[in-house]
């Protein structure tokens, strides 16, 4: 099974391309991954993936323009499939993150331009790479594991 959406097209009294380009911008943080866990916290939402890297989409609300994310379902019996791509319907107001097998993740989404384009919005999107381990190089022969012998 293939999952694919057809890409909408908003017209421009409505969208100056913000909702196409934040669609885009989560797409090249989740695509190749799979999804770990998913958690709402007020107005954050956070994606983490099987790399530990952690992508937020935050709400907006800026005067009379704003993009809010009202609700969410996982298909938890997707989840070890890799993300291949994210659709839209109804408007970008429904997010389809999607594998091989489906959605993995639908997202709801109200969005308004406000006055056009006066006022910000869109989600404002956070990416949290995972921590990097540090090595440290060491010049000379090591010392055995347990060696507590002090030089001197």
């Amino acid at each position: 099974m293939s999952t694919t959406y057809a890409e909408e097209q908003l017209g421009t009294d409505n969208d100056n391309g913000t909702m196409p380009a934040n669609v885009a911008a989560l797409g090249e943080q989740v695509i190749g991954h799979r999804i770990v866990s998913v958690e709402r916290d007020g107005r954050a939402f956070t994606i983490t993936l099987d790399s530990g890297k952690r992508v937020q989409l935050v709400d907006t609300d800026d005067c009379c323009a704003h993009t809010d994310l009202g609700a969410f379902l996982l298909h938890p019996d997707r989840v070890d499939h890799i993300i291949t791509g994210i659709g839209t319907t109804d408007g970008y107001t429904s997010w389809h993150i999607y594998a091989d097998m489906g959605d993995v993740l639908e997202l709801t989404v109200s969005w308004s331009s406000g006055n056009p384009f006066y006022y910000g919005y869109g989600f404002d999107i956070k990416v949290a790479e995972p921590d990097v381990i540090r090595v440290q190089a060491y010049v000379g022969e090591p010392a055995a594991i347990g060696d507590n012998a002090a030089s001197g």
